[in-house]
């Protein structure tokens, strides 16, 4: 068994999207009382970029206070509860300690983190040179720091705060085009 968590960035795989489709579908099971919407982020949502092979989901809840009375249901689908996981009104549960499958991002309606994930990735489908930059240097990290998943983290830190920056302005001036 591997006690070290390898940092791989591979080439895009269509089935990340059928990942996603499975487990949103297993989660919906378990909070359907409390989900008012469910999402797939992160790099595996982005067709045709390069990622680390796992499966980024994202749930909106009524109230988030609510979700850790779930915790052994989540643990029954193998997801490690994390708590807030480092993010103040989130929950934070992943499958795999150092061969991760998936990452799952529990928000509370109103959270401003959930409009900011939902633009980065539609920012990024809609911007393929971007995207194409973002999988650089994804790849660039992912030799760099192979065994360092906070160097690789802090590595994407400056570029994704810039596309967080360049995609809330194209979020604004779509929303204002529609509107119109």
């Amino acid at each position: 068994m591997n006690d070290v968590r390898i940092i791989e960035v591979v080439p895009y795989n269509p089935q990340w999207k059928l990942e996603y489709e499975k487990e949103a579908a297993k989660l919906s099971d378990i909070l359907k009382d409390e989900i008012v919407s469910i999402h797939h982020i992160g790099s595996t949502a982005i067709p045709g970029i390069s990622a680390k092979p796992v499966i980024d989901i994202m749930i909106e809840v009524r109230d988030i206070s609510k979700i850790d009375s779930y915790n052994s249901h989540m643990e029954v689908l193998d997801y490690i509860v994390r708590g807030e996981g480092g993010m103040a009104g989130r929950r934070f549960f992943m499958k795999g300690l150092y061969n991760r499958t998936h990452h799952v991002h529990i928000f509370q309606t109103g959270n401003p983190e959930l409009a900011k994930h939902l633009i980065f990735r539609d920012y990024m489908i809609e911007h393929s040179d971007e995207a194409k930059s973002y999988e650089r240097l994804k790849q660039e990290l992912a030799e760099s720091f192979r065994l360092d998943s906070v160097g690789h983290v802090n590595g994407k830190d400056a570029f994704i705060k810039d596309i967080d920056k360049k995609a809330k302005i194209w979020a604004e001036e779509k929303r204002f085009r529609l509107e119109k």
